[in-house]
Order: structure tokens, then C-alpha cells, then sequence
């Protein structure tokens, strides 16, 4: 089955730093972009920042300066490298791919959204 596995939330202080970090399966191909989204209590899933398969980042206005995101393509593997961690950026955090694969028949393409369990990011005062 199609997975992407996260690792790295936790505690930290605010000011500290947390890295992120996303392996999609082995049977994963066609990946034309990932990113991370992250989702506060009582707040609507948004995005943090995603990179795609030609190297194109966006990163969230509210992250840009204290966040970064890098690709392994090679390896299937996205990291979001969390720096000066605010109280505001506790959140789980999930790891998105967006594939690109045939139907069963190959008559068409299609868009398949994989996303990981999340990981839970605290930040403390």
C-alpha cells in the first residue's frame, strides 16, 4: 500500500528547531510534488510549504524566513526544516504527495493525493 511516514515532531521550546521528515514507500513512483500541511486545534488543514518535481517551492507567507523544505527525489523524501518555532506552529503536521499513475486500463491518467498519518508538533512558551 501506498505510505508516506513522517518522523521528527515532538516538544520544543519556542525559539527551538524540530526537522520533519517524510519517506514515501517503495511503491510510490511518479511523485510530482510534496510538501507538509499542518493542522492547529480548532483549525482547517493548510498548507506549510511543498516542492515539486522540477524544484519549485512554496512556502506559507506565515513560515517564510523561519522554515524550509528540500526534496530527495531520488530517495522519495521530503524534510521541512522548522526553525525559531513559535507557540502558533503547534500543530500536526502531514506529509503530502501528489502522484501521477495510469488507470487500470490505461485509457487515462490519474491525480492520486497520498498523505501521511501526521506528526504532532509542540511548542511551548
Amino acid at each position: 500500500q501506498e505510505q508516506l511516514v513522517e518522523s521528527g515532531g515532538g516538544l520544543v521550546q519556542a525559539g527551538g528547531s524540530l526537522r520533519l521528515s517524510c519517506t514515501a514507500s517503495a511503491d510510490i513512483f511518479n511523485i510530482r510534488d510534496m510538501g507538509w500541511y499542518r493542522q492547529a486545534p480548532g483549525k482547517q488543514r493548510e498548507l506549510v510549504g511543498s516542492i515539486g518535481s522540477g524544484g519549485n517551492i512554496n512556502i506559507a507567507n506565515s513560515v517564510k524566513g523561519r522554515f524550509s523544505i528540500s526534496r530527495d527525489s531520488a530517495g522519495n523524501k521530503v524534510y521541512l526544516q522548522m526553525n525559531s518555532l513559535k507557540p502558533e506552529d503547534t500543530a500536526v503536521y502531514y506529509c503530502h504527495a501528489g502522484v501521477l499513475r495510469p488507470s487500470h486500463d490505461w485509457t487515462r491518467v490519474n491525480y492520486v493525493e497520498v498523505w501521511g498519518q501526521g506528526t504532532l508538533v509542540t511548542v511551548s512558551s
